[in-house]
């Protein structure tokens, strides 16, 4: 079985749902549908969310009016008979006054989650009204019956596939299985989300319990690029990634995959392929655990990054050091990019400001600090293992006319980043693609 998501541009409108009924059933072989909000639902969620914390229910209410005659336009446009209308009709309006229901009440974060669930509820089950209405063997399997997160607000993995085996083994012989993504319960029962990858992480965990054959990731681009298609002429698709090649690229500023969301299919050993609603026929990206040696991939680019350089004399040598830098920022919640030392200092990039002001206050107890903003760090990915004899060279070779503010190499078998002015982004994205790929 294959696990397909779509995201909320994928079912932004009632045609984009035709289509994706259409990819669904085209092998005509079982498949398990996650589906995301339709987009710019989840913003009208959060920002009655935003109204209710104000204690602006008139707002809130005027948002929640908007939306539903949004979503009953999309109803005409959707269905073609009377039942399948009046059947997703008296749902909708359920569902709409339950949202009106929140205006009457104090309004906490826990709310909040259960008002933003709404969204993929909405999605999914007109969805699968418009799949019974022409006939497909659909079913709709709510994601907070087996989506949990632990205490740790991590997803329970033995719980999920428990759950989930059992709720398929009642539901055997179905065309289609369809769940919502990004939502589940926590440890405690309410209504929560995933957070990190949101409904791409719902299909790798679910592909992972089911031991699917592949994961399916649809989206409006055609896979990952080897460079940044905004800002770059002449990218490319990437065909095949390793796993932890595509988490870098994800991490550093691929915005079309969350860096940890594939990690269950990483575990389980399923290759997961991203691929186009807007061009079904394109080859995409497949992603899995095989790895091409000695080739470089793709660079990607992550904007907005602080450089903090501490410079002490009393470093050299001084067991503990590096331990109290990094416990600062550790107490600040502030993760560390990038990090190179010296024998007097010690350089490190965040892309979190929240708080700089104290970070930087406690770290002059240990030396004079530097602080450079504006800066962005340029990844590029590949099978790039200190074997492999010249890939450095080819990189600095691009790099060779633009200021460099830190290099790192060597914590990764799959990376070289670099540190520069976001000012020189650009032109050093254009030169790699130049040297690296278009040559």
């Amino acid at each position: 079985m294959k696990v397909m998501k779509f995201g909320g541009t994928s079912v932004g409108t009632p045609q984009r749902m035709k289509e994706v009924t259409n990819l669904v059933t085209k092998s005509g072989e079982p498949v398990f549908v996650v589906l995301s909000a339709m987009s710019g639902t989840t913003n009208s969620l959060v920002e009655i969310s935003d109204y209710l914390y104000k204690k602006n229910p008139d707002g809130a209410n005027e948002v929640i009016n908007r939306l539903e005659a949004k979503y009953m336009k999309h109803v005409e446009e959707l269905y073609s008979t009377a039942e399948a209308k009046q059947t997703t009709t008296d749902f909708l309006k359920d569902e709409f006054n339950y949202l009106r229901s929140f205006t009457k009440e104090i309004f906490t974060s826990f709310e909040e989650k259960a008002i933003v669930a709404q969204g993929e509820m909405m999605s999914t089950n007109m969805v699968v009204n418009y799949m019974k209405e022409q006939g497909i063997n659909a079913v709709l399997l709510n994601a907070l019956d087996f989506m949990r997160t632990d205490k740790n607000a991590e997803p329970d993995l033995v719980y999920i596939k428990e759950k989930l085996q059992a709720i398929m083994q009642e539901n055997e012989g179905r065309q289609v299985y369809i769940t919502q993504g990004f939502i589940c319960r926590n440890a405690y029962g309410e209504v929560d989300n995933l957070q990190r990858g949101g409904s791409d992480y719902t299909a790798s965990l679910i592909g992972a319990a089911l031991n699917a054959d592949e994961i399916q990731i649809w989206t409006d681009i055609d896979g990952m690029h080897n460079n940044d298609p905004r800002v770059v002429e002449k990218t490319q698709p990437v065909h095949q990634l390793q796993f932890e090649e595509a988490a870098e690229l994800a991490y550093f500023g691929a915005k079309i995959l969350h860096p940890t969301c594939v990690q269950p299919a990483k575990y389980a050993g399923i290759p997961v392929r991203l691929l186009n609603t807007m061009d079904p026929d394109a080859e995409g990206t497949t992603i899995s655990n095989k790895t091409e040696y000695g080739k470089i991939k793709a660079v990607a680019a992550k904007d907005n990054i602080i450089a903090i350089k501490i410079k002490s004399s009393r470093m050299l040598l001084a067991t503990g050091f590096l331990r109290k830098v990094f416990e600062i920022f550790e107490s600040y919640q502030t993760p560390i990019d990038m990090v190179c030392t010296s024998e007097v200092g010690v350089s490190m990039s965040i892309d979190n400001s929240a708080h700089l002001g104290e970070i930087v206050d406690e770290l002059k107890k240990y030396g004079t600090v530097t602080v450079d903003t504006g800066m962005c760090i340029i990844c590029v990915v590949g099978d790039l293992d200190w074997s492999n004899i010249g890939f450095e060279t080819q990189v600095m070779e691009a790099l060779k006319s633009i200021p460099v503010r830190m290099i790192s190499y060597g914590g990764s078998n799959y990376n070289i980043s670099f540190l520069i002015k976001e000012e020189d982004k650009k032109r050093t994205l254009q030169s790699l693609s130049n040297t690296l790929f278009n040559d």
